[in-house]
């Protein structure tokens, strides 16, 4: 089979620990195409969405962790038997635009996930709002007075925007806290941007759970993200370390509960973020953790991945 991936910029991928790069060499190991494709690649002409796309072989080792076999200025997608949308946020018009060009690929015929329509539809952040029996208090404004009478209510809070990844702009604050109007004005620019208020979860202190989700199932272990001394923040991009841990209790229940829902909307690869009991988070544009899960508890989350793709595309 030849599956394509739409990632970012190939030299700036971390080959040790890059989710992505472990999809792709599992897939090169069973013998199928690895072709790489740059979202600036795709375009549209002649009614048919196609993109420069790069055949790339895989090396065993990190550096340099593939080689170019071929490249084409303009293949459809449709030449594929899947197109994998695995490139980072910032979910900015750009991305949007890219959504769009990929929902025109698959009413030509192309299999693509997450599906385009479906990661345009769920915010990372507000996705939550469906499953308020999983969650913390939370509030979502752009308002500084209601955010400061949430603060005040619950008298320590996180807050984050809405558009961001890897633990940036994330701050803890108190009902005392002298900086607390501040942080609020900047994170929504005096009232124009909307924002997430969440209560703090002291159970952070054992770790963000990242739970994965791949074709509606559950892969039966999660890896909890435990902040470094003096941070709230368990993202592995902001210093937190993971430890691998088996899915059990209420993680497999909020596990078991979203995973046939976001399974039959195309979100074929999910990864939701638990703290103590709550879900804070559902990522859709390109979860990770495949590798730390795997090499801590010899579970391969890439085959089950390729896995299920091979079984999507052969139709079984």
């Amino acid at each position: 089979m030849k599956f394509a991936f739409i990632l970012d910029p190939l030299e700036g991928l971390k080959a040790y620990k890059d989710s992505s790069v472990a999809m792709m060499r599992t897939a090169a190991k069973r013998g199928h195409e690895v072709w790489a494709i740059q979202r600036s690649a795709l375009a549209w002409r002649d009614a048919c969405v196609s993109a420069r796309a790069r055949k790339i072989i895989l090396t065993a080792q990190d550096e340099p962790w593939y080689t170019l076999a071929e490249e084409e200025a303009a293949v459809p997608l449709t030449a594929f038997d899947a197109v994998l949308m695995r490139q980072d946020p910032p979910f900015d018009f750009e991305y949007i635009a890219a959504t769009w060009l990929l929902e025109r690929a698959e009413a030509q015929g192309a299999r693509v996930w997450n599906k385009p329509r479906s990661i345009r539809d769920h915010s990372e952040k507000i996705a939550i709002t469906e499953f308020p029996q999983f969650t913390p208090d939370t509030l979502i404004s752009r308002d500084p007075i209601d955010i400061r009478a949430f603060v005040d209510e619950l008298g320590d809070v996180i807050l984050k925007p809405l558009d961001g990844m890897g633990g940036s702009s994330i701050f803890r604050v108190r009902r005392d806290d002298p900086n607390r109007n501040v942080i609020v004005e900047t994170l929504t620019a005096f009232g124009a941007r909307s924002i997430m208020a969440q209560r703090y979860l002291p159970a952070i202190s054992q770790g963000d759970k990242r739970i994965l989700l791949i074709a509606g199932e559950p892969v039966p272990y999660c890896l909890a993200r435990i902040p470094m001394a003096g941070e709230t923040r368990g993202n592995l991009a902001a210093g937190g370390r993971g430890v691998a841990r088996p899915l059990l209790g209420r993680d497999r229940e909020i596990a078991e509960t979203l995973a046939p829902i976001l399974w039959a909307r195309g979100l074929l690869i999910v990864g939701l973020d638990v703290i103590g009991d709550c879900l804070t988070e559902i990522n859709v544009t390109s979860p990770t953790c495949f590798v730390e899960i795997a090499q801590q508890m010899r579970f391969d989350v890439a085959a089950m991945l390729v896995d299920a793709l091979e079984r999507e595309c052969s139709g079984a």
